[in-house]
């Protein structure tokens, strides 16, 4: 693929709906449609679609003296006759004609301008019916039916737009761009339109920029020669490493993207040279802004490309390095954008920019501004306050619940500086992670059958696995004999009440809906154990762990006990434990703000 380069295009630009006009002596310029292509088939709505949006831009207020409306690729192929044969968007080629046909009828015939022609290899007769259109032509086959339902919507459209025909005309000649994508010599142009119509190789932001980067990009063909083999061989590793799942998951949330994620990075350097939102919603707005940059006067392809590469080598540093590869993944994670934390990284040294991230993680998790590195006083109570407030019982809280949980599980990696496990974000961010409770504390909401059942099945399992409370366990499999009219609900509140009581799950006073009885637990796990009791949930989350599933440290170490003081028995989750898990989320995270790292390497 690296050495693919008489692929690419031989001209690739940015040309104005006025310049598709004329050829380069003045004379109208001719565009061909084979046979292999189907005929005319935009509806009415498409094309008035198309005059919307052009009439959208041209009365954007205060619009850049740059600034142009884009369309779609036009890909073609030059033909015997010096015309151009029409490999792809002939559609949006033959709805521009219909529009300047309809200018041009209503100006006096010595004010207009010259069109040009489009010529189906299927319809010798296009020029006639065109020039004098009727419903009776119309109705003898399917191309002048469609073409003559566009003339009459382009017609209908500008009925009460008199006043801004004048605009519109300017605005569609002048401000209106295709892109002309010019195929090289050697290129099947069947072959050509078969890819780009199967969407094997659709025409992507990516794959026109590469276009872009690839055409001669110096004076000597030797040096042009060596630059294209050099960023088509740049362009695939970087392309590759995007792949991989780790990193792509780090930098991005974008869990639909598998393929062209090189335009992930082509966005942040447009970004970063001033594309705003709006422009870079626009289907091809980032390819328009590369190829604005490359014909401005000091820039070069081999600079451009530097640029990219740069931004790429500046995420694979904070990949690279543990403690700014879990700060960061968390900021992206909480969807702060990339380039705003680029700028945090410019001119300034490693342990200045950890320290501004850092800072921007206790902001967004505390809802205040960092005090400094000295008072681990006030970071202390500013993170008791916000683990204080932040309850399950308003919905409100939840987001700001897992944002926490999950730093909390990121620092508690980073406090063994020697350990080398990472988190991992593409697990993460591939699976829905709820907020669960430890300890259960609705399982008087089963009035479902199907969820007695289900609840009954899971306390009888790990009964049976530990072989405790064997009564008990006998009579539950009795009970799960029984069919749904037997199983009344004074038959199951009986038996329901022995297996709180033992495993101890009775909650006396109100239920516990602090952080201190919440962890993160896979959406799988959630839905079918979400009121089992505490020796239930962590003999699953214990056999997914055996398994190599992904289970987050933090949520591991509560049904393990970790963080308990005194590790009572290993069936209920009691008060003890819940006073020391939550102190534990406190410290931790207070170590995490206040730990000043060793910069003697920076």
């Amino acid at each position: 693929m690296a050495d693919d380069i008489a692929t690419t295009p031989v001209f690739l630009s940015m040309r104005t709906v006025d310049e598709l006009r004329r050829n380069a002596a003045g004379e109208p310029q001719r565009y061909f449609i084979a046979k292999y292509q189907r005929g005319y088939r935009w509806s009415t709505t498409q094309v008035t679609q198309l005059l919307g949006d052009i009439r959208e831009f041209t009365n954007r207020p205060n619009p850049k003296p740059d600034q142009f409306y884009c369309l779609q690729p036009l890909v073609l192929k030059v033909a015997a006759n010096g015309g151009f044969e029409v490999v792809d968007g002939q559609q949006r080629l033959t709805t521009i004609m219909l529009i300047l046909r309809h200018f041009n009828e209503r100006l006096s015939e010595e004010y207009r301008e010259p069109i040009f022609t489009l010529e189906y290899e299927t319809r010798p007769n296009l020029l006639d019916f065109l020039n004098a259109p009727t419903k009776e032509l119309a109705d003898t086959n399917a191309d002048f039916y469609h073409l003559y339902n566009a003339i009459v919507a382009i017609k209908e459209w500008f009925v009460d737009k008199g006043r801004e025909v004048g605009d519109l005309t300017s605005s569609f000649l002048k401000r209106t761009k295709v892109i002309w994508y010019l195929l090289a010599d050697q290129e099947n142009p069947v072959e050509a339109f078969t890819r780009l119509n199967v969407g094997k190789i659709p025409l992507t932001n990516d794959e026109l920029i590469r276009a872009l980067f690839l055409k001669r990009a110096a004076p000597d063909q030797t040096e042009a020669e060596d630059l294209q083999r050099q960023i088509a061989n740049e362009w695939d590793q970087i392309e590759k490493a995007l792949q991989s799942d780790d990193f792509w998951y780090f930098v991005s949330n974008d869990k639909g993207k598998a393929d062209n994620r090189i335009s992930f990075l082509f966005n942040l350097v447009a970004a970063a040279n001033g594309l705003t939102d709006d422009e870079m919603r626009d289907e091809y707005g980032v390819f328009c802004a590369f190829n604005r940059r490359l014909s401005e006067t000091g820039v070069t392809t081999k600079s451009e490309w530097r640029e990219v590469k740069n931004a790429f080598m500046t995420l694979c540093e904070w990949f690279e390095d543990r403690n700014l590869y879990h700060i960061i993944g968390f900021l992206i994670h909480e969807g702060f954008g990339v380039q705003p934390i680029r700028t945090l990284a410019y001119r300034c040294k490693k342990h200045q920019f950890e320290s501004a991230i850092r800072r921007k993680v206790f902001q967004h998790i505390t809802g205040s501004e960092f005090p400094n590195e000295d008072a681990v006083d006030e970071v202390r109570s500013l993170i008791n306050e916000r683990v204080e407030e932040l309850t399950y019982e308003r919905p409100g809280d939840h987001r700001r619940i897992r944002s926490l949980l999950l730093l909390f599980n990121i620092a508690a990696l980073l406090e063994n500086r020697q350990s080398t496990i990472r988190f991992q974000f593409d697990s993460f961010k591939n699976q829905n992670w709820h907020i669960e409770h430890v300890r259960s504390v609705a399982p008087d909401r089963l009035a479902n059958h199907s969820e007695q059942i289900q609840w009954l099945k899971h306390s009888r399992d790990y009964l049976q696995s530990t072989g405790e409370e064997e009564e008990l366990s006998e009579d539950i499999a009795e009970f799960l004999t029984l069919s749904k009219h037997e199983a009344t609900e004074d038959a199951f509140a009986s038996i329901y009440k022995r297996v709180i009581d033992a495993f101890k799950e009775q909650n006396k006073g109100q239920p516990d809906h602090s952080i201190a009885n919440l962890v993160l637990l896979d959406q799988e796990t959630n839905q079918s154990y979400k009121n089992a009791a505490f020796a239930v949930k962590r003999r699953r989350l214990l056999s997914l762990d055996r398994a190599g599933v992904f289970v987050p440290l933090c949520t591991r170490n509560v049904f393990l006990k970790c963080y308990s003081d005194e590790v009572g028995h290993l069936m209920f989750w009691s008060e003890s434990d819940r006073e020391s898990y939550r102190n534990a989320i406190v410290e931790t995270l207070v170590g995490f703000f206040t730990d000043v790292q060793d910069v003697s390497n920076d």
